[in-house]
């Protein structure tokens, strides 16, 4: 979500339309556990009366959506550290403490979001494994291919470890959660619905509290540094190599990443969302190899896939429609998260924990249908998002006109 900040008189609409979309996709990633419908129980939801049509729209998530936008933005992270280099040599500053600096006011921004909005934050990770990234700036292209392809892989490998030797690198973050747990009375019996019940903006923090270290113990088990670090690895490749801003001359790449991406993401997401929904039975290391399989290729083959439509039709009006959103990503990520709240908790309209997944969808996709009105409705008038802004500021020190007039 950085490359909305980046100093540069030129944007590249393809890549705040990738964000756009990538947004679209996390709002339906999302909200499932923002509604609390992912915490309720099968007695719960299967006597809900859409409960035909959720598990249809389950396994439409698990093959479509689960893993494939964040690895999108993860990639498009990347993208941005190699721009902010290249604008850095091309305006005499050093890019890398700059973006040091803007990975440390993100690190402030996620850890806000993180406790005062939603525990689900991932700006945390990313600030915390972008400080990683300007170590790998000089490694050659091959090797950086090299080590993004280790590092996408050795999830497996740890699963096979938890899995056959009985790792457990979780223990200090769930004894954490425990104890806040009991602090606010926080049991499994009320934590489904809990943030509906509850009416007090002070219950939803104590929620968030320990809900921050669910999170840290979801990004252990899910391996989360190694697949974002390798993601982010592919994006600086792939900024290093222009091919954003020579998609023609890409062509022949992006056909052949595309064909194999679908060939290979497509039957392997199948067999994900089989074993998702079915409790893992080629158990866990199994599940993480599938899972491997089938995220990062389809999510390569969505993006080969929109960059070569782009190719032949970047006049057309949907790509505006979603670069707008994409311009000012880090607003609207968190501005879903206050929509979220509105909707779903007790102190907003108490929808959650009774909603159906198929309605709960639906309103993910009438969320971003309104950002992208009000983002394009912003931008007639301002130069950046309104984070954006901000954080623009802080990164450099000094005042920015946000107006156009």
């Amino acid at each position: 979500m950085e490359q909305n900040t980046i100093v540069s008189r030129q944007r590249y609409v393809i890549l705040d339309a990738l964000r756009g979309i990538a947004l679209l996709g996390i709002c339906l990633a999302n909200f499932p556990e923002f509604s609390l419908y992912t915490f309720l129980g099968s007695e719960v939801t299967g006597v809900m009366p859409t409960a035909g049509i959720d598990t249809v729209v389950k396994y439409f998530q698990y093959i479509v959506i689960d893993g494939k936008f964040y690895t999108l933005f993860s990639l498009l992270f990347g993208i941005g550290f190699s721009i902010i280099l290249s604008k850095g040599e091309q305006a005499d500053y050093n890019g890398v403490v700059v973006f040091y600096r803007r990975m440390t006011i993100l690190f402030f921004i996620g850890w806000f979001h993180m406790l005062f909005l939603w525990a689900g934050d991932i700006l945390v990770l990313y600030a915390f494994i972008g400080f990683f990234l300007p170590l790998f700036r000089k490694m050659s292209d091959k090797r950086l291919l090299i080590c993004a392809c280790v590092l996408l892989l050795i999830p497996v490998a740890m699963d096979a470890c938890v899995e056959f030797l009985g790792w457990d690198l979780t223990a200090p973050v769930v004894s954490a959660t425990n104890y806040f747990h009991g602090k606010a009375g926080i049991n499994e019996q009320n934590f489904p619905v809990w943030l509906v019940e509850t009416h007090s903006y002070m219950d939803v923090l104590k929620f968030n509290l320990a809900g921050s270290f669910i999170r840290m113990q979801e990004f252990i088990e899910g391996n989360r540094v190694f697949r974002v670090l390798g993601l982010f690895l592919t994006g600086l490749y792939i900024g290093r190599k222009g091919i954003y801003r020579d998609l023609e001359g890409y062509k022949p790449l992006l056909k052949r990443v595309m064909n194999t991406g679908f060939l290979v993401g497509f039957p392997m997401s199948l067999l994900y969302a089989w074993s998702a929904m079915n409790s893992h039975p080629l158990g866990l290391t199994g599940h993480s190899a599938i899972y491997t399989l089938s995220v990062f290729p389809l999510s390569f083959a969505y993006i080969s896939a929109i960059c070569l439509y782009y190719i032949k039709n970047q006049e057309k009006k949907v790509f505006r429609l979603f670069a707008a959103p994409g311009r000012m990503a880090l607003t609207n990520y968190l501005m879903q998260s206050v929509f979220g709240m509105i909707i779903f908790y007790g102190i907003g309209f108490q929808l959650g924990a009774r909603t159906g997944l198929v309605y709960v969808e639906l309103i993910a996709v009438a969320v971003f249908a309104l950002q992208i009105i009000y983002s394009n409705l912003w931008f007639r008038y301002n130069r950046f998002g309104p984070f954006e802004w901000g954080w623009r500021m802080l990164t450099y020190g000094k005042w920015f006109k946000l107006t156009k007039n």
